[in-house]
């Protein structure tokens, strides 16, 4: 049995449909994620509770009702949360992930709207508040997500995604990268890419990016900014940021495949937070533990109500990939 706070979780298929049969046991886990060091009441500090007929915590110090679920991304959910572990499971035991109709089509729910609404609420858990920086050196470059646009030239687009992009670099004869970072922004210029840098990399880290302006101010920021000259030649940059462009290749592949390319821009964000907790676990000796870091992100992140993911905010056009 492992020690209280000790990282605990399944390491087969076999091992998690033997473990997780039954609504207690799924109980019983969430409690241990949620409170890894053992319950402690957020009202009174007590440390001991009792279990009522509705599955709510009882603080046995004030008697307060904690729902197990409040607060994670499966608050006020009307299904058992077997289904939640086996849809959390499924989806970090897929190398490239899933779509909404794969988990339909799994849990067997009436509704495509409830399996969509389930993957974009737990794409939301896999980005963890206060993440670690990337450690230097780290390759920065911008990508555009979106099909072509017949006569628009350089940084130009009217249609396509802006991101910004920032790769580790491990081995740099070998193309070898470790963690990645994407987040959507409104242009390339420094009032964007600086703060994306100065959150993502950490402080002094060295910074390789191409000749573009908007890392002028790297440098006065603190970071060792190496600057790799194009020439004027885009192209040159797959020769001279490799390992940055490896991962927008990977990344637009990723999402040509297993989703078509047929992501909405309010929610590309999301989507881009999928690919690098994909990316940065990727190595993981067990996926158990791939399942174990969603289920604490699950814990940790609150429930995002219908009404908000599928709210309009700008035109819905799906950002196809096309020749991209």
């Amino acid at each position: 049995m492992p020690r209280m706070g000790e990282e605990d979780f399944p390491k087969t298929t076999l091992e998690f449909m033997e473990r997780f049969g039954s609504e207690e046991a799924c109980r019983g886990y969430l409690i241990k994620v949620r409170w890894p060091e053992g319950f402690c009441c957020a009202s009174c500090g007590a440390g001991k509770y009792w279990v009522n007929k509705r599955h709510a915590l009882v603080c046995a110090g004030c008697g307060r009702q904690i729902s197990l679920t409040a607060g994670t991304v499966m608050e006020r959910t009307h299904k058992p949360l077997r289904m939640w572990f086996h849809a959390m499971w499924w989806i970090t035991t897929q190398k490239t992930g899933g779509s909404a109709k794969g988990l339909q089509r799994l849990l067997g729910l009436r509704s495509y709207q409830t399996a969509w609404a389930w993957l974009a609420k737990l794409r939301r858990a896999m980005v963890r508040a206060g993440r670690e920086a990337l450690e230097g050196p780290v390759e920065v470059d911008e990508a555009y997500i979106g099909g072509e646009e017949p006569g628009v030239r350089g940084r130009q687009t009217f249609k396509k995604a802006r991101v910004a992009v920032a790769v580790e670099v491990k081995d740099e004869s070998r193309l070898q990268t470790g963690r990645v970072r994407f987040k959507v922004v409104k242009d390339f210029s420094a009032r964007n890419l600086t703060p994306f840098v100065v959150q993502t990399v950490a402080a002094g880290a060295r910074v390789i990016t191409d000749g573009w302006d908007g890392y002028r101010l790297l440098r006065k920021k603190g970071f060792a900014h190496e600057v790799r000259d194009l020439g004027g030649d885009r192209k040159a940059a797959v020769r001279l940021l490799p390992h940055v462009h490896r991962a927008i290749s990977l990344l637009k592949r990723w999402l040509e495949g297993t989703h078509q390319g047929a992501v909405r821009p309010k929610h590309l964000q999301h989507y881009l937070g999928e690919f690098a907790f994909r990316h940065n676990r990727r190595k993981s000796r067990h996926v158990g533990k791939i399942f174990y870091r969603l289920v604490q992100g699950a814990t940790a992140t609150g429930v995002t109500p219908y009404w908000r993911l599928v709210e309009r905010t700008e035109p819905g056009t799906p950002l196809h990939m096309g020749g991209t």
